[in-house]
C-alpha cells in the first residue's frame, strides 16, 4: 500500500513538473500573440500539445493508481479521489502529508495556467474581433456609396470600385 501511495506522490510531482512547463508556455504565448507571431505560435502549440499528450499518460497513471490503492483499501474504485484517500491516511501522517503537498501544489499550479489560458483565449478573441474590423473596413473603403447604383431592376448592384481613388491624367 506505501509503495502504491509513494508512486502516487510521484505522478502528481510529475503533473505539476508539466503544468509548470505549460505554465511557462502559457506566459510565452502573451507577447507571442501581443505580436502576432504565427510561426513562433505554432511552435509553441505543438510543444504545449506535446506537453498535453504526457499529462494525459499521467493522469491514465493516477486514475490506475486509485483503482489499485482501492482494491487494497477494499473501497469502489469509482469513489476513490486523492482527496479521500488523504482522509484515508489518518493513521499515517508522513504518507498524508506528502499527498496533501504534492496535492495541494498539482491545484495550484493548473489553476495558474488555467488562469493563463484564459487570458491567451481573451488576447484570441480580441485579435479575431480586430482582424473582422479590419476587414469590414477594408470593404467597406473599396464599396461604392449605396445611393444612385441600381440596375435596370431597380436593385441595388453594391459594386466595388477598383482598385485606385483616383485615375487623373496629366
Amino acid at each position: 500500500m506505501a509503495s502504491l501511495v509513494e508512486e502516487l506522490v510521484a505522478i502528481l510531482k510529475k503533473e505539476e513538473k508539466i503544468y509548470k512547463k505549460m505554465l511557462g508556455y502559457a506566459e510565452k504565448k502573451v507577447q507571442i500573440l501581443v505580436e502576432a507571431n504565427i510561426v513562433e505560435l505554432e511552435k509553441i502549440t505543438n510543444a504545449e500539445q506535446q506537453s498535453s499528450d504526457v499529462l494525459v499518460s499521467c493522469s491514465n497513471k493516477q486514475i490506475q493508481l486509485l483503482k489499485d490503492i482501492a482494491n487494497v483499501l477494499g473501497k469502489g474504485e469509482s469513489e476513490m479521489t486523492v482527496t479521500k484517500l488523504i482522509d484515508l491516511l489518518d493513521s499515517q501522517p508522513e504518507m498524508q502529508e506528502k499527498l496533501t503537498i504534492a496535492r495541494n501544489r498539482l491545484i495550484e499550479t493548473a489553476k495558474k495556467v488555467n488562469e493563463a489560458n484564459e487570458q491567451n483565449k481573451i488576447l484570441i478573441e480580441q485579435a479575431i474581433e480586430l482582424n473582422n474590423f479590419e476587414i469590414a473596413l477594408f470593404k467597406s473603403l473599396r464599396q461604392a456609396p449605396e445611393t444612385a447604383n441600381y440596375d435596370e431592376h431597380a436593385n441595388n448592384t453594391r459594386s466595388l470600385l477598383g482598385t485606385s481613388g483616383f485615375d487623373a491624367k496629366q
